[in-house]
C-alpha cells in the first residue's frame, strides 16, 4: 500500500502544526504523540510493550497528576464493570455474568511495570482500569514531556468489544489494549473507571510495531508502513526493513490525528481492498467460510458508497483508508476502522457496516465527549446511518421511523432520563440505548422541522468543517445551527436534552364562523414547538398555517414540496391556546393536520388530524 500522501489529502493533515493554536472558543486541547513496541504470544495470550509518549499540556493549568486507562483490567472478576453487568436490572446479554467466571487464563489484564517523565522514575497507584501517577515535577502551562513506560498485558477472552477467541473464531480483537493517557479538558480530568460504555480521548500521532507469529494477518488503525514485508494484500511502496527471522514478523503501522488505535489479527484472515477513485483505500478483513464469503464480496460494492454519501451530506472523510474488519462482538468503532461480526446476511451485514462508518465522522473525527454527550455520537451517527442506507442499499419514505418508535417507547416508559445524563450512570442499559441512539436521532430529524430541512442540511457541514478534530459539545452545536438558521434555539436543546418533559399538541375544534373556519389548538404537552397546519380541501388542493414560536425569533423559509403558506403568527409558549381564523368556507374543506410531516416528535398522534 502506497504511504506517500497524494495531492487532495496533503492538506487536510497541516493543520497539525497550528493545531493547539487553532482550537475554537478559546479552549485548549491536549496533544500526543505515542511510539509502541509489542511482542504479542499466541500461545499465552499475553503481550509485552514499550511506550513513549510525547505530552503536551496545551491547557493554562499546571498538571501534578496525570491519569491512564488501562481497561483490559475491567475484565476481572469483582471488576466495577463485572459488579454493574451483575446489579443492573437489564444486564448487556454480551456480559451478563460472564466476567465472574473467567479463568486465570481467561481474564484481563494491562499493568505498567515501570515509568518515567523526563527519563526520571515516577510514583504510580493501579486502581483497577485507572493508573494514577503522582509527578515528581508537575507540567507546566503550554510545555511537553515525555513519558517512557514498560508495560504487559493479558488479552481477555472475547466478551465485551475486546478480546481474543470470539464467538466467530476471530483470534484477536485489540481495542482498549494500551495504556491511554486520560483526557484533560477545560472540565478537568476525565478518568471514569471502564464500565463497558463510551470513551474520550486525545488527539494524536501513532507509531506502532507489533511483533506476532508471522502466520497472522493483521488490519486496523493507520497506515501500514512496511507492506512488502507483511504482504498479504498490503503489498505497495513503504519502509525497506530486513526479512522476518524466525516465526515472528512485526506490522509496522502508522497513523495520523486519531484519538485511539485499534488493531485485529487472524492466521484465516482473507484481506480484499478497494481503491476509491478519490484516492481512498478501503479494506475488508474477514475469515472465508459458508456464512461470511458471500456477503463480504458483496460489502465491497457498498462500503465506498457509503463513504461517498456520508462525505457529501456531512464532510469529507479525512484520511486515505478505511478498514472494516470481522471481530469484536457486534459492531463497534474505531479510528480508520471498524469491528463488526460477520457471520450476517448481507442486509445486517452492510448496515452495521454502515453504522459503524458513520461513526468516523461524528465519533472519528469531530469526536465529542460521548461519555458526557452519548446521543451526539450514536444519536447523529444513527440518523447519518438512516440515509446513508436509504440511498445506497434499501430506500424508504421515512428512514427516521424506526428512531422515533423507539422513542416513543421509551418517553412513554416511565423509565426516560435526560440526554445530559452521563452514560456510565443511566439507571438502565436500555434508557441509555434508546436515549442515546433514538432520540438523539430525533433530535437531528425534528431540528428540520423546526429550521429547516435545508437549513439543517446546511448545517451539518458548517458544523463538521467548524468544528474537526476539536470535540465540540452541545452548545458548539446549537450556535453552529443557528448561525445558519438565523434563529434562537437555546430552547430546543434546553427542553429536549435537558428534561424529559414531551410533546403533544391537538386540533380541539374546528367549526363554521360565519364565512369563515374557526380552528382551536392547544399545546397539551410540556414542550413548545413550532406548528406546520396544514388545511386539505375537497378539490385536492393544500395551503399551510405556520405557527413559529417567539422565542425562536424567526421562523424557517418555506421548504420544497411543502403546501403554500396563507398564515404565519407567532405563537407564545405560555399560551397553551391558539384560535384562527381561516379565511375559507368550512364545507370546502377536507381535513385540518398538525405536521403531515411527522418530524415533530408529538407523542400522541390521534389528536393531530381532523377529517369531514
Amino acid at each position: 500500500m502506497l504511504i506517500t500522501m497524494t495531492k487532495p489529502f496533503l492538506g487536510l493533515f497541516l493543520f497539525a502544526a497550528t493545531f493547539a493554536a487553532t482550537a475554537q472558543t478559546g479552549r485548549f486541547q491536549q496533544a500526543v504523540d505515542y511510539k509502541m513496541e509489542v511482542k504479542m504470544d499466541v500461545q499465552t495470550n499475553q503481550y509485552t510493550g514499550s511506550q513513549k509518549l510525547e505530552y503536551t499540556n496545551n491547557s493554562p493549568d499546571t498538571l501534578k497528576r496525570v491519569f491512564y486507562h488501562l481497561y483490559f483490567n475491567a475484565f476481572q472478576p469483582g471488576s466495577m464493570m463485572d459488579v454493574r453487568s451483575r446489579t443492573i436490572s437489564d444486564p448487556d446479554r454480551r456480559v451478563g455474568d460472564r466476567i465472574s467466571k473467567l479463568k486465570p487464563d481467561e481474564i484481563g489484564f494491562l499493568h505498567a511495570k515501570s515509568l518515567k517523565m523526563n527519563g526520571k522514575v515516577v510514583k504510580f497507584t493501579e486502581v483497577e482500569t485507572i493508573l494514577e501517577v503522582d509527578l515528581i515535577e508537575p507540567i507546566l502551562p503550554n510545555s511537553t514531556v515525555t513519558f517512557e513506560m514498560e508495560f504487559e498485558g493479558q488479552v481477555p477472552l472475547q466478551i465485551r468489544r475486546s478480546g481474543r477467541d470470539n464467538a466467530e473464531g476471530v483470534r484477536y480483537s485489540m481495542s482498549q489494549w494500551y495504556p491511554k493517557m486520560a483526557n484533560y479538558d477545560e472540565q478537568g480530568w476525565h478518568t471514569n473507571p471502564y464500565i463497558g460504555r463510551e470513551f474520550y480521548g486525545i488527539w494524536g500521532d501513532f507509531d506502532v510495531k507489533i511483533t506476532i507469529d508471522k502466520s497472522y494477518v493483521l488490519g486496523g488503525t493507520g497506515y501500514v508502513r512496511n507492506p512488502v514485508e507483511v504482504g498479504h494484500g498490503y503489498e505497495g511502496e513503504g519502509d525497506k526493513v530486513a526479512p522476518p527471522k524466525g516465526n515472528t514478523l512485526t506490522w509496522h503501522f502508522v497513523a495520523p490525528k486519531v484519538h485511539d488505535f485499534m488493531w485485529a489479527a487472524d492466521p484465516n484472515y482473507k484481506h480484499d481492498k478497494v481503491e476509491m477513485p478519490n484516492g481512498i483505500t478501503v479494506h475488508h478483513l474477514y475469515i472465508p467460510g459458508e456464512k461470511t464469503t458471500e456477503s463480504w464480496q458483496k460489502l465491497k460494492e457498498f462500503t465506498p458508497k457509503a463513504i461517498d454519501f456520508l462525505s457529501k451530506h456531512f464532510g469529507q472523510y479525512p484520511y486515505r483508508q478505511f478498514s472494516v474488519i470481522q471481530g469484536g462482538d457486534g459492531g463497534m468503532e474505531y479510528a480508520m476502522s471498524t469491528l463488526v461480526t460477520g457471520q450476517r446476511p448481507l442486509g445486517s451485514l452492510v448496515g452495521v457496516m454502515v453504522h459503524e462508518l458513520a461513526h468516523s465522522w461524528f465519533h472519528g473525527v469531530l469526536a465529542t465527549n460521548e461519555s458526557l454527550y452519548p446521543w451526539m455520537d450514536e444519536g447523529f451517527t444513527s440518523y447519518a446511518s438512516n440515509l446513508a442506507m436509504a440511498s445506497i442499499f434499501q430506500p424508504s419514505p421515512n428512514p427516521h421511523r424506526a428512531s422515533y418508535a423507539g422513542y416513543y417507547k421509551l418517553a412513554k416508559s416511565g423509565f426516560e432520563e435526560p440526554l445530559s445524563t452521563h452514560s456510565d450512570h443511566y439507571q438502565l442499559n436500555s434508557s441509555y440505548g434508546t436515549s442515546s441512539y433514538s432520540k438523539g436521532a430525533v433530535f437531528l430529524e425534528q431540528l428540520g422541522y423546526v429550521i429547516g430541512a435545508e437549513a439543517r442540511d446546511k448545517g451539518m457541514l458548517r458544523y463538521f468543517d467548524t468544528w474537526k478534530f476539536h470535540h465540540p459539545n452541545v452548545n458548539d452545536f446549537i450556535r453552529v445551527m443557528e448561525k445558519e438558521s438565523g434563529m434562537e434555539l437555546d430552547w430546543y436543546k434546553e427542553y429536549f436534552v435537558y428534561t424529559t418533559k414531551t410533546i403533544d399538541y391537538g386540533i380541539t375544534e374546528v367549526r363554521p364562523s360565519g364565512e369563515n373556519t374557526e380552528i382551536k389548538l392547544q399545546r397539551i404537552g410540556l414542550v413548545p414547538m413550532p406548528i406546520d397546519l396544514v388545511i386539505t380541501y375537497k378539490d385536492g388542493t393544500s395551503e399551510m398555517i405556520y405557527l413559529p414560536l417567539v422565542i425562536m425569533r424567526g421562523g424557517k423559509k418555506p421548504e420544497k414540496g411543502a403546501p403554500e403558506r396563507i398564515h404565519t403568527e407567532t405563537w407564545p409558549w405560555t399560551d397553551t391556546t391558539k384560535t384562527l381564523v381561516l379565511a375559507r368556507n368550512f364545507e370546502t374543506i377536507k381535513s385540518v393536520q398538525i405536521d403531515p410531516s411527522r418530524r415533530m416528535a408529538d407523542l400522541e398522534q390521534e389528536n393531530n388530524k381532523v377529517e369531514f
